[in-house]
């Protein structure tokens, strides 16, 4: 199978489907590659690259159409790529078919089945598909730069010889990819890094990469990720208040905002509005990653950077990724190459386009002169958490009723064991010599008391099971102590190498926690 990568027309777009690198992995699945003259310059790829790659480069977008079976490129086809291409033939690109209906009747006028990259389903084994969130990824870690680029102060906090620098305080509206790219990269930096998110359940994410999860004294449950595509859903008009007058709080401590609330298929939610940028300080910067529809800040303008009266720093670019084509380039071509290797299955360069399949039937939006889209639900459905079951609150009486029953359960239990141990005592002893039975009870009581030693043990910087063998060990260490003064040189060397071995079990546990914890220092 022949593959082609058209050259990208979209103003100010680096970006390319295919890198030298990718090719040799298509080549691999069997398919023969072909790139337009000058397609991956603005990525940092010479045509000389792809033809020492094997690629064979075609002169102009017709010669490239008209020699090759799969198309693929970065930005959605214009009308006139469209009406180049013939029956039969694949196209592979973002195409967003529910905002461009017109496309999307043009290219099942020409019986080309089309695969819209933007419509891979967010299940587990499409994640290397996702294209989505490697531009996500990007456009995060990127706004951050270019917020840096436009603050005129450290990120870090300094101590210097000339004074004391505080650190910048950033916060990230949006717990996604791109926001979560945004919030790693911001701690990197040395930044107080806040994060606000609608889904709770995003703050475990936040708090692991050492940023602090910004908490609404508000209830409200939320649609489940699995549901809305792994996206945020819409709130209700009371959690937007609540939302907004937090924002309103902390708005004046904030020097670097960053936001990427968007859901899919609606206009961009007004989060960061006018009086929030009029109450921060002047260099103060805002980067808006939703500007393409219509921002989440009152003042964004698409495409554009604009400074307020008060002196904050709007940005409203929407070319994040093109910013960093070499990086986006080599992202989206391994997500094409990942998307053609389950249209490969044999690896022998025959495109199998098994509609059955839930990944390659979610993305196409057109297959043999019919319009697929909307595509139906993926068979298997992400896997989502367990909805918490409402209890209800316990009054004090039934609380107190509560304990007192489990303690009963405990005694109860705790007898029984008594019981049983005793009876089994008891019958040993009646079969047992008087000497065998002295040695024995001291035996079962250390046991006994070696376990709820044992068990009684707090772990802090172990873990429990580290905490547990070094409790044995000390109690090792103990008993081999008390027989070294025995007059028997047997027992003497055996006590010794039990403290030995002990010691440097327990040793050894303090060495790997603190390498352990050295992982998580910054240096």
């Amino acid at each position: 199978m022949k593959i082609g990568v058209l050259k990208e027309t979209f103003p100010g777009e680096a970006r390319v489907a295919l890198t030298p690198a990718s090719a040799l992995q298509q080549q691999k699945l069997g398919h023969e590659c072909f790139v337009e003259a000058g397609a991956g310059v603005a990525a940092q790829f010479s045509d000389a690259d792809f033809i020492a790659a094997g690629v064979t480069v075609c002169a102009t977008a017709g010669e490239l159409i008209g020699a090759v079976d799969v198309i693929a490129k970065v930005r959605p086809p214009t009308d006139e790529e469209v009406d180049q291409l013939g029956k039969g033939q694949t196209l592979i690109s973002f195409f967003y078919p529910a905002q461009n209906e017109a496309l999307l009747e043009r290219a099942k006028g020409r019986s080309a089945t089309v695969i819209a990259m933007d419509m891979v389903p967010r299940i587990s084994r499409a994640q290397k598909m996702d294209a989505l969130s490697s531009m996500a990824n990007i456009a995060g870690y990127r706004a951050v730069i270019e917020a840096g680029n436009n603050f005129g102060r450290f990120f870090t906090g300094q101590i210097t010889a000339a004074g004391k620098v505080p650190p910048a305080k950033v916060l990230i509206i949006g717990g996604g990819v791109a926001g979560l790219a945004a919030v790693g990269t911001s701690t990197s930096l040395g930044a107080i890094t806040y994060a606000f998110d609608v889904r709770p359940e995003v703050a475990e994410q936040v708090e692991s990469m050492g940023a602090e999860f910004v908490f609404l004294d508000f209830e409200e449950e939320q649609q489940d990720g699995a549901a809305t595509g792994g996206y945020a859903s819409v709130s209700s008009p009371e959690f937007r208040e609540a939302q907004l007058k937090k924002f309103r709080e902390i708005a004046p401590e904030m020097d670097i905002v960053i936001s990427t609330a968007l859901i899919p298929g609606r206009d961009a939610p007004k989060l960061w509005l006018e009086d929030m940028v009029a109450s921060m300080k002047a260099g103060s910067v805002v980067v808006d990653l939703a500007a393409e529809r219509g921002g989440n800040c009152d003042l964004t303008v698409m495409d554009e950077k604009v400074v307020s009266p008060n002196g904050v720093t709007i940005i409203g670019y929407t070319d994040f990724p093109s910013r960093m084509g070499a990086q986006s380039s080599e992202l989206y071509s391994t997500n094409i190459r990942h998307m053609m290797a389950d249209l490969t299955p044999e690896k022998d360069g025959v495109v199998n386009h098994n509609m059955e399949d839930d990944v390659i039937r979610g993305a196409t939006i057109t297959h043999e002169g019919k319009i697929t889209f909307p595509p139906p639900p993926p068979k298997v459905a992400a896997i989502a958490a367990k909805p918490k079951a409402s209890v209800p609150e316990l009054t004090p009486e039934e609380k107190r009723a509560e304990e007192v029953a489990a303690f009963k359960a405990q005694t109860k239990n705790q007898v029984t064991l008594l019981a049983v141990g005793g009876a089994l005592l008891l019958g040993v002893g009646l079969v047992a010599p008087a000497s065998f039975m002295q040695h024995f009870i001291v035996f079962v009581l250390s046991v006994f008391i070696g376990f709820q030693v044992i068990w009684g043990v707090a772990h802090s910087l172990h873990t429990p099971l580290m905490a547990v063998t070094n409790a044995i060990s000390s109690i090792i260490i103990l008993g081999a102590l008390m027989q070294i003064g025995s007059g028997s040189m047997l027992v003497i060397i055996l006590a010794a190498l039990s403290v030995f071995m002990a010691g440097i079990n327990i040793f050894g546990g303090f060495l790997v926690t603190r390498r352990m914890l050295a992982m998580f220092q910054k240096s």
